[in-house]
């Protein structure tokens, strides 16, 4: 049993690895294009992406600690909160040193967390994949017992066969030949032949 050869193109690959850096690289370019459009040095516009971040950690905070919410949704609010924060800072400071170094530190700890979930399904993958191919040897150790087993059956009705025939091609040869006494077979013991005279064949 061959499993079927499949190819995966590198950008599948490769697409997850870049989410995290892509999402944060995103929120920095956002952040310094509001800030050309009048966010920089606007308390309004800053307090306002305070408010957010913050009420986004909270729900993260409320999310984790409530077990019905899952760590899905702490997990998202949280990284919303930090997205917020980024954004804020990028779109209130007048240079780029900070925004630069916020978005390092946000992709840094991004990466930290998705490596997390990476690895879960990593082992979670192997571990599919090893059940599969015990699996598959396990069906294909049954073929293969199974065919052995059909071969054999096979070879000994054909061995059965060719000898019932060879049996047969004997006793017609052996009625043919002169001075051959079918009563001397029952003379000695040995089981009748069955009488073929009056059959239609």
């Amino acid at each position: 049993m061959n499993a079927p050869i499949t190819y995966r193109h590198w950008a599948l690959d490769l697409a997850p690895k870049a989410a995290p850096a892509v999402a944060t690289t995103t929120v920095l370019i956002l952040g310094r294009i509001w800030n050309a459009n009048g966010a920089e040095h606007s308390v309004g516009n800053a307090a306002l992406m305070v408010v957010l971040a913050a009420g986004a950690a909270a729900a993260g905070a409320f999310s984790s600690g409530n077990h019905s919410g899952g760590s899905v949704i702490a997990g998202t609010a949280f990284a919303a909160s930090g997205g917020l924060a980024l954004a804020g800072v990028a779109g209130y400071a007048d240079g780029l040193s900070l925004p630069i170094l916020l978005w390092a530190l946000a992709t840094a700890v991004a990466y930290g967390l998705a490596a997390r979930y990476w690895r879960t399904d990593r082992r979670e993958t192997v571990t599919y994949e090893r059940q599969t191919l015990s699996r598959r040897e396990d069906h294909a150790h049954v073929e293969r017992v199974e065919a052995l087993r059909a071969g054999a059956q096979i070879e000994v009705a054909r061995s059965g066969a060719v000898y019932a025939e060879q049996l047969a091609n004997a006793l017609i040869t052996r009625a043919t030949l002169p001075g051959f006494n079918p009563h001397a077979i029952t003379d000695a013991g040995l089981p009748e032949l069955p009488s073929t005279e009056g059959k239609d064949w």
